[in-house]
Parts: C-alpha cells; structure tokens; sequence
C-alpha cells in the first residue's frame, strides 16, 4: 500500500488514513484518547510508550491541521459503535450464569 509522508512523524496511507510513522497506530486513536481522558502528552506517552513524545506531539499537532475532519471521523466511529450496541443481544450476568449453572 504506497503512502504519502505528511511530516517525520505522521504518514498518510493511499486511502487517507493517518498513521504515527513507523507503526500501526491511527492518529485518530491517540486523538480520541487524548479527548476522553484529557491526558498530557507525558501522560499519554506512559499510556503509549512504544511512541516518542514527538510523534505523540506531532499526532495533536496534526489534529489541529485537521480538527474537523478527525472531529467527523471519531464521532462516525462513535455512532458505528452505537448502533452495533443496539443490535447486539444482552449478555448474561455473572450471577445469571451461576444461577443457570447451580439449576444444573
């Protein structure tokens, strides 16, 4: 899959996905970490720690060139996720299935 570098640190794929360089990592999966928990790139790096501080720094650097379409694609995730928790069937509890078992 050939791709285009857009710095040292972040790396496009031909579809337009952009990666931490070097890794498999999605700059939209550090960014919607970052806005969950509001970390620190110290903080993040310890949550990350296979990432330098500078490709952490430059993953935020590359959210703010680009806000509104990572804004977009993260809450597209949100909603794939969503729907797919509305469709899934509810799972037993602990206790149901100890229940089940003890009827055994």
């Amino acid at each position: 899959m050939p791709t285009i570098a857009t710095s040292t640190h972040i790396t496009l794929t031909s579809d337009g996905v952009a990666l931490i360089s070097g890794t498999t990592v999605k700059v939209v999966e550090i960014i919607a970490d970052w806005l969950a928990h509001g970390s620190s790139p110290e903080e993040m790096h310890f949550q990350f720690p296979h990432l330098s501080l500078a490709q952490i720094h430059s993953a935020l650097a590359y959210f703010y060139d680009h806000q509104a379409d990572l804004e977009a694609d993260i809450a597209r995730r949100l909603e794939r996720v969503n729907t797919l928790r509305s469709q899934a069937t509810p799972q037993p509890t602990r206790a149901a299935l100890l229940a089940r078992l003890a009827s055994l």
